[in-house]
């Protein structure tokens, strides 16, 4: 019988991290004057949760296995936890769980033809697929063009594939092409650090979660905070090479492809009637030119008859 990874220090710095942020007056408790931790104490969270201080601070130790969704939707709401962070406290949970077999490995996940032909036919919108690893394994060549300079990074792999956080944190250029740099890389760090608590087995975010602490500052610094991110979007401006100042909205949207590997796509898009737009069309006629920056990618990256391979390895 395969054992789970031990995730009990996540379980610990998680519950920990977000109870030392609640004051008493959030949680509406009286304030007793001064105090040695900041935020709640272990026993006020027990009260509040409905359960016994020490089974609260062997909770709180990273002892989850066994413990019913009641009690941890209670301890959510102790905590004031939002939707994105108790979908986390529930994934670690699940995680905890004794495996009743050995987990296989995670196979490769070739996207079917209708997502690349979804891709093509958006001209006007910047259309890409990432994994869970924030992999690109799919773009549209407008895609292609806004993100140039992360095809064209020395931190995409051997088949020209980027990797969002790779590229934020390791290629100095990253912090010139995005303007919003500081909110892009804590976003980044929190949609790993879900990714991490869906999935502890995969061997392949475990590396790039490795190199990036190994490598960056900054991601250990972000990764501590132990903040988690599921759902995002927003507005992204970039200083983009060809096009220049460059604001975009985005919205990542659910792509239910496999059992096996979480995907989702996302799009950019310009407000209509404004420079933005202009920029983009501009863009847009640039990769649809033999020069244009779709041309400048590598040749299994830039045909949008290839359809990128998913490789991480996870157990289903």
């Amino acid at each position: 019988m395969d054992k789970r990874p031990d995730n009990r220090s996540d379980i610990r710095d998680f519950l920990a991290g977000r109870r030392a942020r609640i004051t008493p007056e959030q949680a509406g408790l009286p304030s007793s004057g001064r105090r040695r931790v900041p935020g709640l104490r272990r026993e006020e969270v027990a009260v509040l949760a409905g359960v016994s201080t020490e089974w609260y601070t062997r909770l709180e130790k990273g002892h989850i296995n066994g413990v019913s969704e009641d009690v941890l939707a209670a301890v959510a709401r102790a905590l004031h936890l939002d939707d994105d962070e108790r979908t986390y406290l529930f994934d670690l949970a699940r995680a905890a769980q004794p495996a009743g077999r050995a987990p296989r490995r995670r196979k490769a996940v070739d996207l079917p033809p209708r997502v690349q032909w979804l891709l093509d036919s958006m001209t006007l919108s910047a259309a890409f697929v990432t994994n869970g690893r924030l992999d690109i394994v799919a773009t549209n060549a407008l895609a292609r063009a806004v993100l140039s300079p992360m095809f064209h990074s020395d931190t995409a792999d051997e088949q020209g594939r980027p990797n969002c956080a790779r590229y934020y944190f390791l290629d100095p250029g990253a912090r010139h092409f995005v303007a919003d740099w500081d909110q892009a890389v804590t976003i980044t760090t929190a949609l790993l650090r879900a990714e991490a608590g869906r999935y502890p087995n995969d061997r392949a975010l475990r590396e790039l979660i490795g190199e990036l602490s190994t490598l960056s500052t900054e991601f250990r610094t972000l990764w501590a905070a132990h903040d988690v991110r599921i759902h995002h979007g927003g507005v992204k401006s970039f200083h983009h090479p060809d096009a220049g100042p460059l604001e975009l909205t985005y919205q990542p949207l659910d792509l239910p492809l496999s059992t096996r590997e979480a995907h989702s796509l996302t799009i950019y898009t310009a407000e209509p009637g404004t420079p933005d737009e202009d920029r983009l069309k501009l863009l847009a006629s640039l990769a649809a030119t033999p020069n244009g920056p779709r041309a400048r990618l590598s040749p299994s990256a830039a045909d949008p008859r290839d359809r990128a391979t998913d490789t991480g390895e996870a157990p289903e």
